[in-house]
């Protein structure tokens, strides 16, 4: 029963945030910025959004590429076509039910090229931690750029001696977590323990790995591809085509947490990065049309490309299986 609880939480908690967010963010509107949001979208040029998903897909491919330099260690060798294809429905199962495509790549590789799914899931564990790591090296940079702006918009909301004593509280949770972690034997904390030691040697495996070098390139080609493919978007539309860089680097870092932590970003993309690019003087009703273009249009790859490999997944690996035998 409280399974069943929990994970119709993790379902309708984020599904409730983007449906709320999408009628609060409309429901402000004046008939007048409608029209301008109507506007806005007739008048994109969608040859640059096409070019932005394009970008996209093909870290997507990086990424497939990236996952062999993390399964040959173990002894596997999948075919690129399938690490795409799982990839492409992990994407298509987190539209859905947030986390959810994780499971999905352990479970459908573990079917379709035998790599055992504890083995499986764990290098998309370690995968994620590096991805993570990079998000929060670009945070800092995003905070970095615009420091002054973020820190007088923080402290406006909230006092500086309420963010000192909040600070502390954070910094005192940190470390009775650390002595809980390090002394207590309970299972759930040793569980905890389990989870994060194997985190650490997923990290640690990457500087193992034969081919570090390679990963390591095709880390920063699949991040920079995401930030090229961002900055294309803004390009559809004249009035976003001039945003500075360390305003777009900022857009760019919100917007990823609303993909990396909600059903990828259902209603709360378009309002997060409306949001933040209101606070650098970008009118609201254009940062609100520029990122329902951005997320759509992702959306909508993802859907086509994860329902493809879907149904693809089964034939091509049918068809594999065949070729071997006959051979």
């Amino acid at each position: 029963m409280k399974k069943k609880l929990s994970k119709f939480l993790q379902i309708a908690i984020p599904l409730g945030l983007g449906i709320f967010l999408i009628w609060y963010v409309y429901s402000n509107f004046t008939e007048e910025q409608l029209e301008d949001l109507k506007t806005y979208f007739k008048n994109a040029d969608y040859g640059y959004v096409l070019l932005a998903v394009s970008l996209s897909i093909f870290s997507h491919i990086s990424r497939a590429y990236r996952w062999l330099f993390m399964l040959e260690p173990l002894g596997y060798k999948p075919k690129l076509a399938n690490n795409f294809m799982t990839i492409s429905v992990a994407y298509l199962m987190n539209i859905f039910i947030p986390k959810s495509g994780e499971v999905s790549r352990g479970i459908l590789m573990s079917r379709y090229e035998n790599v055992p799914f504890d083995k499986g899931f764990g290098t998309i564990i370690s995968e994620r931690v590096v991805d993570l790591i990079f998000l929060l090296a670009f945070t800092t940079l995003a905070i970095s750029l615009k420091y002054e702006i973020l820190y007088t918009y923080v402290t406006d909301l909230i006092p500086v001696q309420k963010l000192l004593i909040l600070g502390g509280a954070g910094l005192l949770l940190l470390v009775v977590g650390y002595l809980l972690l390090k002394y207590l034997k309970f299972p759930l904390v040793v569980k905890i323990k389990d989870f994060i030691a194997g985190l650490k040697d997923g990290v640690m495996s990457i500087w193992t790995m034969k081919k570090k070098g390679a990963f390591i390139f095709h880390t920063f080609l699949i991040w920079g591809l995401y930030v090229l493919s961002f900055y294309t978007a803004t390009q559809a539309l004249d009035a976003t085509s001039s945003i500075p860089f360390s305003t777009l680097i900022i857009a760019f870092v919100v917007g990823s947490f609303t993909f990396a932590f909600t059903n990828s970003g259902f209603g709360t993309y378009p309002a997060a990065v409306a949001g933040i690019l209101a606070l650098f003087a970008v009118e609201f009703t254009l940062g609100t049309a520029f990122g329902w273009i951005v997320w759509t249009s992702n959306i909508a790859a993802i859907l086509i490309i994860g329902t493809t490999s879907l149904i693809v997944l089964p034939l091509y690996n049918k068809r594999s299986v065949t070729k071997e035998k006959a051979q």
